[in-house]
C-alpha cells in the first residue's frame, strides 16, 4: 500500500520496540543489503553537544560559495521532515524520500530499524545518488553508536562536550567525551572546536591514532576591532567578517568549520575554499532557530537552546544585547531535559515567563502542568502564566507585549518550530 511521507514517519516510529536504540549492527546490516557505498567523494561528520547544526551550516555555506556541490544531513527538524536533508541548499524532495523508504523496507527483512536509522539510510542513499562533491553529516546523539557513524568520514569535527542525554551518554563530560569521540578515525583529522576538551577526548584520539586539530593550537580565531576576526592555521592567515549567525559561539563554530574544510585533501577538480568564498558564506549563512531575530516593534528571538550550556549562551547574549522594554519568555521543553537548570540560566534575564505544553510530542512531551511542576520552585515568585500550547502562549505574549519589548522563544526544536508556525514565517529552503 502506498504511503504518504507523514504516514511513513508515523509507521517508522513503531517498527523498533524501543523507539530509540543506539548501536550500529542493525543499520550496518541494512546498509550492506542496500549496497550503500560512501555518500560522497568527501565526507565530514560533525558531533557535539551544542553547535552541530551551525557548524554543518558553515561548512555547507563555505563549500557552496567556493563552487562545490554539497549535501547536508541534520536532525532534528523544526517544521518539516524534509529540512533534514539538503542537496545544493535545497530541501529533500518528498517523493524521493518515500522511494528511499520503500527500498529500505524491501531490503531490511526482519531488522527492527528505528525512526532515526530509516532517516539516516534514506539520506545516505539520496546523497550517493546525487553525486555531490561533499557530504556533511550531523550526528544525532553521541557519536560512537549513532547511525551516522556508519560512515568513515574523511574529517570529523567535535564542537563541544557538555551535559545532555545523560541516560545514554553518561553523567559527566569525561564519559560523554568518550562517546562523542567515537566518530574519529585512525590517521584522519579530528577537529576540536573547544580549546579545553575533556581529557577523555584527547585520550581517545591518541588511543585510535587519529590526528588532533585543536582550536587555539592548530588553528585560531582572533577577534578584530569592528566585529571581524582573523583565522590562522599552518596554511596561512586572513581576516574575515563576523558571521551572520549572532550567537557568541558562532565565530568558534565558523573557525572549526573552516579548519575541517582545510583538512580535506586538495583536488584539481574542485576550486579551493578561498578567503573570499569564506567571507561570502559568513555574510549569507542562515539557520532558522539559532538565535534567530525577527525585528519589529516587539522583537522576537527564537533559539532551540535545550540544555544548560545552550541556555547559558542565550543568557549571555541577552545580557550583552538588552532592550529598553521587558523581556518575555515562551518556554517549553521535553521531559528528558534538565529543565530546572535550563530555566535557572535565564532567571536574571526574563521579566515574564509563559510556559507552554508539548503534549502531542510522544513519548517525550510534557503538558504544561507537568512542566510547571519541574520549575515551580524557581518561578513561583515571578510573573508567569501557563498555556496548553506554544501557539496559545505566543498569542497571549504578543497581545501583552509593548513596543520595545522582546519575546524570547526557547527550550526545544518543537517549541521554536511551533512558534514559527504560529507566526506564519515562511523559511522553506
Amino acid at each position: 500500500m502506498a504511503r504518504t511521507l507523514e504516514e511513513w514517519l508515523v509507521w517508522q516510529q513503531g517498527v523498533h520496540p524501543a523507539g530509540m536504540a543506539l548501536g550500529l549492527e542493525r543499520v550496518r546490516e541494512a546498509a550492506q543489503r542496500l549496497g550503500l557505498a560512501a555518500p560522497a567523494a568527501r565526507t565530514i561528520i560533525v558531533a557535539g553537544t551544542n553547535g552541530k547544526g551551525s557548524t554543518v551550516a558553515f561548512i555547507e555555506a563555505m563549500a557552496r560559495a567556493a563552487g562545490w556541490r554539497t549535501g547536508a544531513y541534520t536532525s532534528p527538524h523544526l517544521r518539516r521532515y524534509t529540512e533534514r536533508l539538503r542537496i545544493d541548499g535545497r530541501e529533500a524532495d518528498e517523493a524521493r524520500l518515500i522511494d528511499a523508504f520503500e527500498r529500505i523496507e524491501a531490503a531490511r527483512g526482519d531488522l527492527p530499524l528505528t525512526y532515526f536509522e530509516y532517516g539516516t539510510l534514506a539520506a545516505l542513499m539520496l546523497l550517493e545518488a546525487a553525486e555531490v562533491d561533499l557530504a556533511v553529516l550531523e550526528v544525532g546523539l553521541g557519536g560512537r553508536l549513532d547511525a551516522v557513524n556508519l560512515v568513515d568520514a574523511d574529517v570529523a569535527v567535535l564542537t563541544s562536550v557538555d551535559l545532555d542525554h545523560a541516560e545514554y551518554l553518561g553523567e559527566d563530560r569525561e564519559s560523554i567525551g568518550v562517546e562523542k569521540a567515537g566518530v574519529f578515525r585512525a590517521g584522519r583529522p579530528a577537529v576540536l572546536a573547544e580549546r579545553l576538551p575533556p581529557g577523555s577526548v584527547l585520550g581517545e584520539i591518541e588511543r585510535i591514532g587519529a590526528r588532533a586539530v585543536r582550536a587555539g593550537l592548530d588553528f585560531r580565531a582572533t577577534p578584530l576591532p569592528g566585529g571581524g576576526w582573523r583565522y590562522q592555521d599552518a596554511q596561512g592567515a586572513f581576516d574575515l567578517p563576523a558571521p551572520a549567525l549572532i550567537a557568541p559561539c558562532q565565530r568558534d563554530n565558523a573557525a572549526a568549520a573552516l579548519a575541517a574544510l582545510r583538512q580535506l585533501p586538495a583536488s584539481p577538480a574542485l576550486p579551493p575554499i578561498s578567503p573570499a568564498a569564506v567571507a561570502d558564506a559568513l555574510r549569507t549563512v542562515r539557520l532558522p532557530g539559532r538565535m534567530q531575530r525577527l525585528p519589529g516593534p516587539v522583537e522576537v528571538l527564537l533559539d532551540v537552546a535545550h540544555n544548560p550550556q545552550a541556555a547559558r549562551q542565550l543568557a549571555d547574549w541577552l545580557a550583552a544585547n538588552p532592550v529598553r522594554g521587558a523581556t518575555h519568555a515562551v518556554f517549553s521543553a521535553l521531559a528528558d531535559k534538565d529543565i530546572p537548570h535550563i530555566v535557572a540560566a535565564l532567571m536574571g534575564r526574563v521579566d515574564v515567563w509563559r510556559l507552554a505544553g508539548l503534549p502531542e510530542v510522544r513519548p517525550r512531551g510534557l503538558d504544561v502542568d507537568g512542566l510547571w511542576r519541574r520549575v515551580a520552585g524557581l518561578l513561583s515568585r515571578t510573573l508567569s502564566t501557563r498555556h496548553a500550547s506554544v501557539a496559545e502562549a505566543m498569542t497571549e505574549t504578543l497581545a501583552q507585549a509593548a513596543a520595545g519589548d522582546r519575546v524570547v522563544v526557547f527550550g526545544s526544536f518543537h517549541t521554536v518550530g511551533e512558534a514559527l508556525d504560529a507566526l506564519g514565517v515562511d523559511q522553506r529552503g
